[in-house]
């Protein structure tokens, strides 16, 4: 390149040497003649240049074919999965990954887990983001772990009726593992008018739950009921029975609409036990 460059310089100082010289010193064939060697030498470095771009492109093109054979991750993480060996073609467009080819790792970024939870319609409307809520896992039994509520899907899903939420809990230490399941717990502020009563008053018959109440004429009223939070001894109920029905406990299954019955009075509470201090 640098030759061809200074066979170009060479030439045109030579061409203007002479097609400067005055009238009568150089005749008009010999100015032609070095104007043609300029000429020459310029199209021998244009076209030195033109191998140049051509070799740099070919650098390119195979400097391109060495990168695939690098993967680089969008993020920081850990493989926790290998679809792929050394030595295996992989051929563009010939998966099933969900992209352009075939998925070859999956990577985990542990520094921060995101939890997926259905919520039930009921309580879909209470959840906000920014919200807090108590994890449990099963591998890790006794310990609750803080997660907040990073989104929601804003809709409900049409077949199952629940709104998916996105919760994130800070993973630093690597103690969680991704993809296990976990138990949380929504601090949900109660709603208004809404009603706990025991899980033994409630009768599973039917296509809703209800519960036995007794009338003033002390007969049995079968009420449908909405449920709402299950609290192990006690169920949650959203609507069907108020503040002042009387329920009955323990119905039996036999147990029909109007069927006369006697309320039984509440049996006083025997008094605990003196301590030892007492007796002293």
């Amino acid at each position: 390149m640098k030759v061809r460059e200074a066979e170009r310089q060479f030439a045109q100082s030579t061409y203007q040497r002479w097609r400067d010289s005055p009238k009568g010193v150089v005749s008009v064939q010999e100015q032609e003649n070095k104007q043609a060697d300029y000429n020459s030498a310029a199209a021998r470095l244009n076209s030195a240049n033109a191998d140049v771009d051509a070799d740099q492109g070919e650098v390119d093109r195979l400097q391109a074919l060495e990168n695939f054979k690098k993967i680089t991750a969008p993020f920081d993480g850990v493989v926790t999965a290998r679809e792929t060996d050394i030595g295996a073609l992989i051929n563009a467009g010939s998966g099933t990954g969900g992209g352009n080819g075939p998925e070859l790792f999956r990577v985990a970024d542990l520094q921060r887990v995101r939890i997926y939870v259905q919520v039930p319609q009921v309580y879909a409307a209470q959840v906000r983001t920014g919200m807090k809520a108590s994890l449990e896992f099963t591998d890790h039994p006794g310990q609750k772990y803080a997660a907040e509520v990073a989104s929601t899907a804003h809709a409900l899903d049409a077949a199952a009726r629940t709104l998916q939420v996105e919760l994130q809990i800070d993973n630093t230490g690597g103690e969680l593992l991704p993809g296990a399941y976990a138990q949380v717990t929504f601090s949900l502020p109660p709603g208004p008018g809404n009603l706990r009563v025991p899980v033994n008053a409630v009768i599973f018959r039917g296509n809703s739950p209800q519960v036995a109440t007794v009338d003033d004429a002390q007969q049995v009223r079968l009420r449908d009921i909405a449920e709402g939070r299950d609290f192990g001894t006690e169920v949650e109920v959203l609507a069907g029975v108020n503040a002042n029905d009387t329920l009955i406990l323990n119905p039996p299954d036999s147990i029909a609409e109007g069927a006369q019955v006697r309320v039984q009075p509440a049996q006083p509470q025997p008094a605990p036990a003196p301590t030892a201090a007492e007796h002293s």
